[in-house]
């Protein structure tokens, strides 16, 4: 194999390939319910309209606020461990094997719940639909964003109640 075809290679490879085992985990902590370590896959890849991460939530803690997203698509698959997925206020439980399927709308707001004394580890995988708004109905707050080129180029987060009159500001 030429040098040129190896590069080639290396490149494609890590274009392509990520294991889990050896990205780097982000740990996100919010006392006294948050605590995940994140493992992001999908970033830095060829991948265009896939995310994938492998998200692991301490025992007695919560994933993220219950959310709903308006364009994305998400599925998630317990790994390790068991919990319970709170959705659309239902509590359902969770355990090692299970694949759970989120379409998007109101209709399934959710949240992974780590109800037991052991690790949860599961995989996320969702469609990168963009523009995204995203509801957190306890809060009563939504996000909206917008990526190009993989580069978030738009993002807040407001809550519902500052909604402003259409021509609010303009001249």
């Amino acid at each position: 194999m030429s040098e040129k075809e190896e590069i080639s290679v290396e490149s494609l490879s890590r274009r392509l390939i990520r294991n889990f085992n050896a990205v780097p985990l982000e740990h996100q902590v919010r006392e006294p319910l948050y605590d995940t370590l994140c493992a992001r896959l999908g970033t830095g890849t060829a991948a265009q309209k896939l995310g994938a991460s492998v998200d692991t939530v301490a025992p007695g803690k919560v994933s993220c606020p219950y959310h709903f997203h308006y364009a994305q698509e998400e599925m998630f698959i317990i790994l390790e461990g068991s919990g319970t997925l709170r959705v659309a206020g239902e509590m359902l439980p969770l355990r090692s094997g299970d694949v759970v399927f989120i379409p998007p709308g109101p209709e399934y707001p959710h949240q992974i719940v780590n109800t037991s004394d052991q690790p949860l580890k599961y995989l996320s995988v969702s469609t990168r639909e963009q523009p995204e708004v995203c509801e957190y109905p306890d809060s009563g707050k939504f996000a909206a964003m917008a990526s190009v080129g993989g580069e978030r180029v738009f993002d807040v987060i407001q809550r519902k109640s500052n909604d402003l009159d259409y021509w609010d500001g303009e001249p």
